[in-house]
């Protein structure tokens, strides 16, 4: 597999693109909006420019990585010839399965269809095309050139071939691949997202600041960024929804989103992404920039 089309070019989209494209992947990257396209192409190019200023990579690699990605507006033809598909668009389950069922008319019926989902059922999504047995979960961590972890994501009817295929891929990639089976959540935010909304209840509460809260986990559980300033990080519009996908799938009330939580997302308060979250954001710097000490 060595042709691929990344669908969504925001902050995970566009993500995916520059690894894939940096070890030599082409890559057909299709957004519905240019602007959304140029976006990702500058953001990528920064990046870039990053690693060849700290010397991890070289101008040539720089060059090599931008030429191996072409941009499209057309669904049919940017998946028309690809082995892989990775859909990375928002996280609406709606949304989701429309692709799935145009990437089934336009892709060969040998391609992979992989989601970028961080807690939709993957076998909910494979019932949109009538090849379960190729759809499968790839869920990058962001930011996606630093973070080295990929849920692989089994749907019931995914089958080893595929798993095999993707968790080799994955490899390839100089990521870390780590298969799981399909639960609302999975591992990662099904662990992730309670601890990410007790930490708003705890705020909602008033037991302590938002500084206070952040610092508490930073400094006594080595946490690396606080919970309420990585839910800004994450976008709390996500939080929201992988906290509904949970507590639609489990019917527990302990996944049930926390009042403030709720009420930001209503006010568009929804984290860095908007400028304003539990904390507020320099204007201009709303995407993202890998900064150095990732790099």
């Amino acid at each position: 597999m060595k042709k691929v089309a990344v669908i969504g070019a925001g902050t995970m989209g566009n993500g995916i693109a520059h690894v894939f494209a940096m070890n030599n992947f082409q890559v057909n990257l299709c957004d519905v909006s240019d602007t959304a396209l140029e976006k990702a192409l500058e953001t990528i190019d920064k990046n870039l420019w990053r690693m060849v200023a700290k010397e991890k990579i070289s101008e040539d690699d720089q060059k090599d990585t931008m030429g191996n990605i072409t941009t499209y507006t057309n669904l049919e033809e940017a998946v028309e010839d690809v082995d892989l598909v990775v859909e990375a668009a928002s996280e609406n389950v709606n949304v989701k399965l429309k692709i799935f069922e145009a990437l089934e008319k336009h892709t060969k019926p040998e391609c992979i269809l992989a989601s970028n989902t961080s807690s939709i059922s993957i076998t909910k999504i494979a019932g949109a095309t009538q090849r379960p047995d190729k759809v499968i979960g790839m869920h990058f961590m962001n930011p996606v050139p630093l973070m080295k972890l990929v849920e692989v994501i089994k749907g019931y009817g995914t089958s080893d071939e595929t798993t095999q295929k993707v968790t080799a891929l994955s490899k390839e990639l100089s990521k870390i691949p780590v298969e799981v089976n399909d639960y609302p959540g999975f591992v990662a935010n099904r662990i992730l997202m309670p601890m990410i909304n007790e930490a708003i209840y705890t705020l909602y509460e008033g037991v302590a600041g938002v500084e206070e809260i952040d610092s508490v986990m930073k400094l006594g559980m080595a946490h690396p960024m606080g919970p309420l300033q990585l839910a800004d990080f994450i976008g709390l519009d996500v939080c929201k929804s992988i906290l509904d996908v949970l507590y639609t799938g489990f019917g527990n009330q302990k996944y049930a989103s926390c009042p403030l939580l709720n009420n930001m997302v209503l006010a568009g308060k929804l984290g860095r992404k908007t400028g304003e979250g539990f904390y507020t954001y320099e204007k201009g710097r709303k995407e993202l920039i890998v900064s150095d000490s990732f790099l």
